[in-house]
């Protein structure tokens, strides 16, 4: 299938016994059993499987290309689940531009863990490689990256994980399967904020995990039973009814988001716009190489650098939303450094160019005149 048809059938089956077209709502925690030890079906309990979160979960495995795909009850949880596979004296080297929740749950939650973590430029690939050791067993990469939109290089990294026998994650929030596909470019796992592109709607919290290799996938299916982060029937439903319409979405994200990014490069008050779909932006040629659309999602700065010049924008749109998350269908605004990237400390966020008058823009699927009528409006 490509991947406009799968979306709408990959991994999907009738519901057996009424026929329904659509995945039926399974809203149960347990399932009858004719003897102990003996399910009338596939299932005995809906932490360790649900059909609604399975249709699900075979969804996620069939757009990202993987063997396995995990739901789960949000894009933390599912971080959280990969991270259980390590143990004190383990080490993780990952991006330096971070989603600051992702930062968050490194730097503070696991901070006792022994775990030793390393925070890299990963465009500057020997750097990287000085990090590895014997003690290394992960690599995680945000591409694009959150808020800044610096891409890596999927395919060079995976050389070197692969020679040093490494796992190699990859959040594809930002870029979704649409757009970009970190399994088929050589990485072992693929990480995301389902609340984002894949849910579209602005209305779920949910998380995924999509694993290339089966025996790895059934590992990490164990400790997401075990530790119970999974995703509700209901949830699960409405992350697979937004899948059915990802490429239709993104494909308008993108068109809009080069509109607004354009707009936004020839303002005489802006300094600097982050979308790697700009010939200007520094991984631009990494994202023509493996991404077939640059995305939705725009940030940029003040030429004034006053915090208070990005506050006062931010207060008088009227078609975005000021408002966390992204990925819905309608247009977000937001500022990291006093929102989404609050937990990072100040210092860490302005050294890797989180400054104060950064706005992040989720451009939506709305009329583009009236997106770039709202910005201008704003400006004034």
């Amino acid at each position: 299938m490509k991947f406009n048809t799968k979306v709408i059938h990959g991994g999907q089956h009738h519901e057996k016994v009424t026929g329904a077209v659509m995945t039926p709502i399974f809203q149960t925690s347990t399932y009858v059993q004719t003897s102990p030890g003996q399910p009338v079906g596939d299932y005995e309990y809906s932490r360790a499987a649900n059909p609604t979160r399975q249709a699900l979960e075979d969804a996620l495995a069939s757009i990202e290309n993987g063997a396995r795909g995990l739901a789960f009850a949000s894009g933390l949880a599912a971080t959280d689940c990969l991270l259980r596979m390590f143990k004190a004296g383990d080490e993780i080297i990952a991006m330096d531009d971070l989603y600051g929740g992702t930062y968050r749950l490194f730097t503070r939650l696991y901070k006792d863990s022994g775990i030793k973590f390393h925070f890299v430029d990963m465009n500057d690939l020997d750097k990287f490689q000085s990090l590895i050791n014997e003690n290394t067993k992960l690599v995680w990469v945000e591409t694009p990256t959150n808020p800044l939109m610096k891409l890596a290089d999927i395919q060079e990294i995976a050389k070197i994980t692969k020679t040093h026998k490494l796992l190699f994650a990859v959040d594809n929030t930002f870029a979704t399967p649409y757009l970009q596909k970190p399994l088929d470019l050589g990485a072992d796992i693929v990480m995301h904020s389902a609340t984002k592109y894949l849910g579209g709607h602005s209305d779920v919290i949910a998380g995924a995990l999509i694993i290339k290799d089966k025996n790895l996938g059934e590992e990490l299916h164990f400790k997401q039973f075990a530790t119970g982060g999974t995703l509700g029937p209901m949830d699960s439903y409405l992350v697979l009814r937004g899948i059915k319409t990802l490429h239709l979405r993104v494909q308008r994200h993108c068109e809009n988001g080069m509109k607004v990014a354009e707009f936004l490069s020839n303002h005489p008050d802006v300094a600097r716009v982050y979308y790697p779909g700009l010939p200007d932006h520094p991984n631009h040629d990494i994202a023509k190489k493996q991404m077939s659309g640059f995305g939705g999602m725009v940030s940029f700065t003040f030429k004034t650098g006053k915090k208070q010049d990005s506050i006062s924008f931010l207060e008088k749109l009227k078609v975005f939303t000021l408002a966390e998350s992204l990925g819905g269908v309608e247009s977000l605004a937001n500022h990291p450094a006093l929102m989404t990237h609050a937990s990072i400390p100040e210092d860490k966020r302005l050294e890797v160019g989180i400054t104060d008058d950064l706005v992040r823009l989720s451009v939506g699927v709305e009329d583009i005149t009236d997106l770039l009528a709202d910005i201008e409006q704003a400006f004034r």
